[in-house]
């Protein structure tokens, strides 16, 4: 199987956005804040949505199955409080929990957590069990920094974060680290406060020592680890001169790095530095990048060419990234695939 494990509902029906920006208006406003009652989504409009988008580049580019989480860029958990944010996730999940329903064959839910500036992670856990047991979901999405570009959070390996990592491992659900929406006029979304996030988390990760507390705990670097595999010599270095252990046996064991990345050169760095068993396939196709290479003629994020055309990787090795990996790394996703007699 061709698993993309890094989906997002990009093209949700044009309702949300528009129940969203009222949700907004009634922060400062309460006479126009929305009931969530209000969000009328048939399950018509979400065939459609689908339909005519990812599973038609799904098909098109044979890839099977996507792990499939809200937007991450609507995620904003700057904007508003807790309540704002818990009410907005709940919506969310329960749309990735629809399209699964009506594509099981071809989409799996991730959860996004109602995350908020300042607030105890403790608040997420009722709607991630909720997602884990009542949605089927087999992993979650965990900003590092829900102030939106301003970095206020601790670091991800300090207890702060501990109650939501004990829920990672007693239901054994890795977490995508993954931001949302720069506020910030310094870092634009996605060309730079993504990969700052996934360089920074990386790096958050080297200094402290949260997998002797968690050996099980499971992160999914995206975005092909921002610019570590590119700085792999650096990060080395620095560990080397804190006195960490080797990368191999320090981070190795619980982080991973997808291949959303848009060029040949870029996915052949990548398995050349990072050990084969790190990498997990995806596309985060309709997300950052949606446009056409002028240089191939073929779309950036249709990642599985650049897999499929590799030299470097073994029949193996691709099996490995295609499926085995993700497998591996989504034990829930194992057991329902198992399930079905895949």
């Amino acid at each position: 199987m061709i698993i993309d494990c890094h989906g997002h509902y990009t093209t949700a029906p044009k309702a949300l956005e528009a129940w969203r920006n009222q949700q907004i208006a009634g922060i400062k406003d309460p006479s126009q804040k929305p009931r969530v009652s209000d969000l009328k989504i048939s399950d018509d409009e979400i065939r459609e949505s689908i339909a005519s988008n990812q599973l038609r580049l799904m098909k098109e580019r044979g890839n099977d199955m996507t792990l499939f989480s809200p937007r991450t860029s609507f995620m904003a958990h700057h904007i508003g409080d807790f309540e704002v944010s818990s009410t907005w996730a709940a919506i969310c999940n329960e749309l990735c929990f629809r399209v699964s329903q009506l594509f099981p064959e071809h989409f799996v839910p991730v959860a996004m957590l109602p995350q908020s500036p300042g607030v105890d992670p403790k608040t997420c856990i009722p709607e991630m069990v909720k997602c884990i047991e009542q949605y089927g979901n087999v992993g979650i999405n965990l900003n590092p920094d829900p102030s939106g570009g301003h970095w206020k959070e601790p670091p991800l390996t300090d207890k702060w974060w501990y109650p939501i990592y004990e829920k990672m491992v007693e239901y054994d659900v890795p977490a995508m680290i993954h931001v949302s929406t720069s506020c910030n006029p310094a870092f634009h979304t996605t060309g730079a406060h993504y990969l700052n996030a996934d360089t920074t988390a990386f790096m958050q990760l080297i200094q402290g020592d949260l997998f002797k507390d968690f050996p099980t705990l499971r992160f999914i670097v995206p975005h092909g680890g921002g610019a570590v595999p590119y700085h792999w010599g650096r990060f080395r270095g620095l560990a080397q001169e804190m006195k960490r252990p080797l990368l191999k046996d320090h981070v190795l064991n619980n982080v991973f790095f997808d291949t959303c990345v848009y060029h040949q050169p870029g996915i052949d760095l990548l398995n050349t530095v990072i050990p084969v068993k790190n990498v997990l396939f995806a596309s985060e196709m309709i997300g950052a990048v949606r446009g056409i290479d002028p240089e191939t003629g073929h779309y950036y994020d249709d990642t599985k060419r650049y897999i499929d055309a590799s030299r470097l990787l073994s029949a193996e090795e691709k099996y490995a990234i295609f499926e085995g990996n993700t497998r591996r790394v989504f034990p829930r996703l194992d057991k329902l695939l198992a399930s079905r007699g895949h």
